[in-house]
């Protein structure tokens, strides 16, 4: 087993829910947000600078759109930033009149964006129950409900093969694995992959997820500051990689090889105090090296 190295990439850069990185390759750069501080952030790693547009609603998950500019979750909308100008415009807008917002996004290898929604918060890590849905962006800019009834929607990955789509419901504690067409955007055959151990202590909540070349699943879990690497043949628990900041909310591969792992975290729901004494990296990007593994370019948004 490897032993792998845990840095801060970003100390304390996100002041409320840092989340949602994706790995732009052609740039070198991380992108990530910070939920409730309405932020998307660019960070070079080559340079070092972390630029941040700033929005003006909850912001969930940044994707590159292959024409240019970015497509992000902003509220319940699917929205187009232009990162020069900061010029916003929306794409889609779903439930609207409700308390819900999007969450965790990713796009497939044909280039769709899928993205869930979650339930108003009642609560730490409590929300309103089975208030969500999980939406595909087409190309042609069409929005289609997947996946209803869901708790807090959240990290997503594809196989090589594009035959099969993983997909986290964080409340249930599950990992669930569908048939996937990567032709039509349709799922089948619903059933668990990982069953989260009833232990919420040590592994807290899955939050977002990637996927490595062997296709194994590494889940960043909410509450445990970890990110746990499974496989999703047996449901078993294969490594755990402990993070320095509790609320470990997603994680994605990065850097020149693809061999480094990313990971975010919030900040949220911390006293002065324990922050000062007991969580100084809160709201951090920390950086995995030496896991041995590596994961496969992130796609854009091809509409």
């Amino acid at each position: 087993m490897s032993n792998p190295k845990v840095e801060v990439a970003l100390k304390n850069s996100c002041g409320s829910v840092g989340e949602g990185p994706h790995w732009d390759d052609a740039s070198q750069s991380l992108l990530y947000v910070d939920i409730k501080n309405l932020d998307v952030h660019r960070y070079n790693t080559a340079t070092g600078e972390d630029q941040v547009r700033h929005l003006k609603d909850t912001v969930s998950l940044v994707v590159p759109r292959r024409a240019g500019g970015y497509v992000v979750g902003l509220g319940r909308r699917l929205s187009l930033l232009e990162w020069d100008t900061g010029m916003v415009s929306t794409i889609q807008e779903v439930e609207r009149d409700s308390g819900t917002r999007f969450n965790d996004g990713k796009c497939d290898a044909k280039g769709r964006l899928w993205a869930g929604t979650m339930g108003p918060e009642v609560g730490h890590a409590k929300v309103e129950p089975e208030a969500g849905n999980l939406y595909t962006l087409d190309l042609d800019r069409s929005i289609e409900k997947k996946v209803s009834k869901v708790h807090i929607s959240n990290g997503l990955a594809w196989t090589e093969d594009n035959r099969t789509f993983y997909y986290i419901d964080s409340i249930p504690r599950k990992v669930f694995a569908y048939d996937y067409d990567l032709e039509t955007g349709d799922i089948s055959n619903k059933r668990t992959a990982v069953d989260f151990p009833p232990d919420v202590k040590e592994y807290g909540l899955p939050d977002g997820m990637t996927i490595d070349t062997d296709g194994k699943l590494w889940v960043a879990c909410y509450g445990a500051g970890a990110v746990f690497k499974f496989d999703p043949e047996t449901g078993k628990t294969l490594q755990k990689i402990d993070i320095p900041a509790k609320q470990t909310t997603s994680v994605c591969w990065g850097g020149k090889n693809l061999d480094e792992l990313y990971v975010t975290c919030a900040r949220v729901y911390l006293t002065d105090e324990e922050f000062r004494t007991q969580q100084p990296l809160a709201g951090s990007v920390f950086k995995v090296t030496g896991t041995g593994c590596k994961g496969r370019p992130a796609y854009v948004y091809e509409g």
